[in-house]
């Protein structure tokens, strides 16, 4: 059976870098899985062109508009194997598990993470436990959090479980609730928040953000807000905290679970994550009103700061209602201990 695959075509945006190889790592579907590296190595070997020219270089200049094609050729053959990488199990027991997940580790592999991930854990920890739906690649995995938002994950170990876990996060009734620093506190009173399409406020200064969401024209690696197209998102959040006007501590729930969800709301509100280097803009919080050393270690952040805190569901199998909580990830509960200190009296 012939597995090559056609040709990549990729159309670079207006806010594409200059250098092929950063172009292309921005401009490449997130499906296609090629990894910088990956990349790097399709470029040296002749595989990457522009109207008909062998781009070699990894540094050549391109720019917006430009066409380029890449002969990706045969697809990477990955072979899931089990590793023994520690988990923080909170419950366990024959039908499923869950897992409180530290930041830097992916779900699932792919061909730019082929190890190190929680499903090479799962397979080391669980045997041959794990539910098979979802394939080699991804077996038990219902839902995922991202790289580096830590917190509470189920994973399914048989079948039935998979299957009833499935069609509770299909119907929105699974409780999830994260905890996010963000820039800036969001404000009923703000008008730019009042006229911004899809934003309003319910009772108790609740902040609904109701729009549709779909891949980014020209940058593959992240969603967007869109309203003619994508699917239907629905993110709540209330003011937990508010550190002298430049940082909040927010509550997220999820009445919907698309890619980035709560990231992307935010940021399209004008209150993104602390740490987002994806959605987050470059943001700068004042020394003034936090302090020197407070705003240097907002600013320092490593990662988006988002924690997934709370996970509510129906044990599928028994029937039996189940609520998980996780405290604040060390980074985390550092950084509001230090920002509480600049709180008003």
């Amino acid at each position: 059976m012939d597995t090559e695959r056609d040709p990549l075509v990729v159309i670079l945006g207006e806010d594409a870098p200059q250098r092929l190889d950063k172009a292309l790592a921005q401009a490449v579907p997130e499906e296609w899985s090629l990894s910088r590296s990956r990349l790097a190595k399709l470029i040296a070997e002749g595989a990457v062109t522009r109207e008909g020219t062998v781009l070699t270089e990894q540094k050549t200049k391109v720019a917006p508009g430009d066409v380029i094609e890449i002969d990706v050729g045969e697809p990477e053959v990955l072979e899931t194997v089990a590793e023994d990488i520690p988990l923080s199990v909170v419950y366990e027991d024959a039908d499923l598990i869950v897992i409180d997940k530290p930041a830097g580790m992916v779900v699932h592999p792919a061909p730019g993470t082929p190890r190190g991930t929680l499903v090479n854990a799962l397979l080391h920890h669980c045997g041959d436990t794990l539910s098979g739906i979802g394939g080699a690649r991804r077996p038990g995995i219902v839902h995922r959090i991202d790289k580096d938002t830590t917190g509470l994950l189920v994973v399914a170990k048989s079948d039935r479980a998979h299957h009833g876990l499935a069609a509770q996060f299909e119907d929105h009734s699974v409780e999830r609730h994260y905890i996010a620093l963000c820039h800036g506190v969001p404000d009923r009173a703000d008008p730019r928040l009042r006229g911004l399409k899809g934003v309003s406020f319910e009772a108790g200064g609740i902040l609904r953000i109701a729009t549709n969401l779909a891949r980014h024209r020209t940058d593959r690696q992240r969603q967007a807000v869109v309203w003619e197209e994508g699917r239907h998102a629905v993110t709540r959040a209330r003011v937990v905290e508010a550190w002298a006007g430049p940082v909040a501590m927010l509550d997220c729930w999820l009445e919907t679970g698309r890619t980035h969800q709560i990231r992307v709301h935010l940021s399209y509100c004008g209150h993104g994550l602390l740490g987002d280097q994806t959605y987050g803009g470059r943001r700068k919080v004042s020394a003034t009103a936090l302090g020197a050393e407070r705003a240097e270690a907002v600013e320092a952040f490593p990662r988006q700061a988002l924690h997934a805190a709370t996970l509510g569901f129906r044990h599928p199998v028994t029937g039996e209602e189940m609520r998980f909580e996780s405290p604040l990830p060390e980074d985390m509960a550092a950084l509001t201990d230090l920002l509480a200190e600049a709180a008003p009296e």
